[in-house]
């Protein structure tokens, strides 16, 4: 299992997120690659990622939105 976090530059949730993502792996007994990226607006653009933090899990966006914008 691949788990990727994009984080706009300002992210609040960056700090939460890296705790509670290892948090419930070991809860689950999971092992899985995780990876956190900050990134720019730019690159979220290109990356067709809305919403921050965007959490991937091998490739499928966990909470898909339809807002625009990144940060």
């Amino acid at each position: 299992m691949k788990i990727d976090c994009y984080f706009s530059m300002g992210c609040g949730s960056e700090v939460v997120l890296r705790k509670n993502i290892p948090d419930a792996l070991a809860a689950e007994g999971l092992k899985a690659e995780v990876n956190y990226r900050r990134i720019a607006d730019e690159a979220a653009e290109k990356l067709g990622l809305r919403g921050s933090p965007t959490i991937m899990l091998d490739g499928v966006d966990l909470f898909p939105s339809e807002i625009s914008g990144f940060s």
